[in-house]
């Protein structure tokens, strides 16, 4: 592709030189500083007294000259956050808000500050500064402190990063990190005249959103939580274009739009979203998303999803994964379930850690972080696919069955959810005479109460759950059960890391995991190809 050449003689020209808006002059609130791009934290006043606390660490002391090579934590969103200058621009927005011409006098002084010395290139300027990400969203900030401080430095630095963003090498296509990119490239644009900017902006924002999102409205990045983000940003996308005097192309609005669906049916009913890939499980989507007519779903994508109701916290609700292999966020979960049933999380996976470069991190990207089968002795081939080969649907059980190869010899495993008398069985085989093994981690308020016989309860209070292992309809004992150690974890939310109980099953050929939440007694029963589990019967092969 042709890089976009932008000669910097024909970079934004808006006038003479002028300081800061008068101390008297009215305060003119702008569409560029007005809106929630703006984080929660640090507040305006937390900026003026030099603390500045970013992604939920604690608050650093900014002081008045300010380190701009600072990472107090060795923290990568805390550095990605501190260069995008978005604590920056609650100053600016202070001042709209409330005519104190001391909040523009100290944010025009730090953007200076941070212009002067973080030149593109420039020994002692940090490589992760002028990275995609913190370029585009550092580009909110500097227009809106440009809309009333017109400086020279201010007019050449947005030249500087609308010359990153127009990068066809530095593009970040088919990911929420281009959408930012098209939407700090269209306000540049917007903002001084630049149609050849406004123009590169929505051609590639289309091209982006039909990789991003698929035409189910799946979000392609493989962590569903991040379609909160990307529908956010889509609407000021699509705001921004408006106000532009743009059309907004067919194609952008209706995969918006399809989002919304996504993002309900990857919401369990307690809330807050199913904490696949690198989404944390206190992520609670704060947007209207409507009720879908369909209780079970499946996208292409990669996911299963199936819930006993809508509306109700009590309702049972499950996570299947497949598809393509990982990329972006996802991790390797192919084959894994979750569960939640009685108002309560009951399996779930190892979770989202942080975007660190640590051993646990990468742990929490492994198959032995989530609910999956493996073939014993085989080695396990990373982003390999896997296909949803079969299912069937039911107003109170749903059933499917999905293939792949990520161990070099078929791995089959069937997932049968029973609603009302709430029941997850699972099979799981492998070809060429292999044996499997399966990892199953419960919510970390689970307990061990006991483990014999194949069968391994757990509770909380007076809450149990059971676990229940055949083979061709026999019991199968040997379960391994850790809590801690080296399987036994659980990242619930953003740099946490909690014990839990993970049930390691014994090989076999063939083996049948048996989930039921409410009791540490169940009635199973298993004969001439029949599984009854406390009154419900279906298939020993599921589907």
């Amino acid at each position: 592709m042709r890089r976009l050449a932008i000669p910097l003689a024909l970079v934004l020209a808006l006038g003479g030189v002028a300081g800061p808006a008068q101390a008297d002059a009215p305060v003119k609130r702008t569409a560029q500083c007005q809106g929630d791009w703006l984080p929660g934290s640090p507040t305006a006043e937390d900026v003026m007294s030099g603390e500045i606390s970013l992604v939920g660490l604690p608050a650093f002391k900014l002081g008045k000259k300010i380190d701009w090579g600072a990472s107090p934590y060795r923290n990568r969103s805390w550095e990605f956050v501190f260069q995008s200058l978005r604590w920056m621009g609650t100053l600016v927005v202070a001042y709209e808000n409330s005519g104190e011409k001391r909040y523009l006098d100290r944010a025009t002084e730090i953007a200076e500050d941070w212009v002067l010395h973080n030149k593109r290139g420039a020994r002692g300027t940090k490589p992760y500064v002028w990275k995609d990400h913190p370029v585009s969203l550092r580009t909110q900030p500097l227009l809106c402190l440009s809309m009333h401080v017109k400086a020279d430095w201010l007019k050449t630095s947005l030249a500087d990063h609308a010359r990153l963003l127009s990068d066809a090498r530095l593009y970040k296509k088919g990911h929420n990190h281009g959408i930012d990119q098209d939407i700090a490239l269209m306000g540049i644009g917007c903002r001084y005249g630049r149609a050849d900017w406004q123009s590169l902006a929505a051609r590639r924002l289309t091209g982006t959103v039909k990789l991003d999102v698929d035409a189910q409205g799946a979000l392609m990045e493989q962590a569903p939580r991040y379609a909160v983000y990307v529908y956010g940003r889509l609407q000021v996308a699509m705001t921004n274009m408006k106000a532009c005097g743009r059309k907004v192309p067919g194609e952008v609005s209706r995969r918006a739009e399809a989002l919304k669906e996504f993002v309900a049916h990857s919401t369990m009913p307690n809330g807050y979203m199913v904490p696949i890939g690198d989404g944390s499980a206190e992520t609670e989507p704060k947007m209207e998303t409507g009720t879908p007519d369909k209780k079970v779903k499946v996208y292409r994508a990669g996911y299963v999803y199936g819930r006993t109701d809508w509306g109700k916290p009590e309702s049972a609700y499950y996570s299947i994964r497949f598809g393509p292999g990982t990329k972006f966020h996802g991790h390797e979960d192919h084959l894994g379930v979750t569960y939640y049933a009685q108002g309560r999380d009951i399996l779930m996976d190892g979770g989202f850690h942080s975007y660190e470069k640590s051993s646990y991190r990468y742990w929490t990207l492994s198959p032995e972080a989530h609910n999956v089968p493996t073939v014993v002795g085989a080695r396990f081939r990373p982003r390999t696919a896997s296909s949803l080969v079969d299912s069937a649907y039911g107003k109170d059980r749903q059933a499917f069955r999905l293939t792949d190869k990520a161990y070099g010899v078929t791995r089959t495993r069937s997932v049968l959810v029973n609603h009302g008398q709430d029941v997850m069985a699972v099979l799981d085989t492998a070809g060429g005479g292999g044996k499997v093994s399966s990892l199953w981690r419960f919510a970390p308020s689970l307990k061990l109460v006991s483990n014999s016989g194949g069968r391994v309860v757990l509770g909380d209070g007076k809450f149990k759950v059971t676990l229940v292992q055949l083979s061709s309809c026999s019991p199968v004992g040997g379960q391994k059960v850790e809590r801690g150690g080296a399987l036994g974890w659980v990242s619930p939310t953003y740099l946490s890391k909690e014990a839990a109980n993970v049930v390691v099953s014994p090989a076999a050929e063939k083996l049948l995991t048996i989930i039921v939440p409410g009791t540490d007694s169940p009635k199973v029963s298993c004969s001439g190809g029949k599984v009854t589990v406390e009154g419900v019967s279906f298939s020993a092969n599921l589907l």
